[in-house]
């Protein structure tokens, strides 16, 4: 089952290497053990680890982060204008990578 959290925070831009627009939630909190996180701007550029990379290769990326910094959640950060079906393509890569657990970053 993938769990989705709605989050807080102004680190986590600095983390994703690319400032997002995050959309507004009127429940948020902040997962304390956060160390992966992925950003989507609004032109559907992707962003994981201070590098952007295209949709498709994500996964290996995100293989290669998770040898280095294991984790059981992946963070990802998208622009309140980036198209959906490009987050549901990221969210894939990442449950193909073996992530479950995926959050997804908002403002309160």
């Amino acid at each position: 089952i993938m769990l989705i959290f709605f989050i807080v925070t102004t680190v986590f831009v600095k983390e994703a290497g690319i400032e997002v627009n995050k959309p507004d939630a009127s429940r948020a909190f902040l997962h304390k053990n956060a160390n992966i996180f992925i950003a989507i701007t609004e032109d559907g550029d992707v962003w994981l680890d201070k590098r952007e990379v295209s949709v498709d290769s994500v996964r290996a990326n995100l293989e290669r982060l998770l040898t280095e910094q294991p984790t059981d959640y992946v963070f990802i950060q998208a622009d309140i204008k980036a198209k959906h079906g490009v987050v549901v393509e990221v969210m894939d890569q990442v449950k193909a990578a073996g992530i479950d657990r995926i959050a997804v970053a908002a403002r309160n």
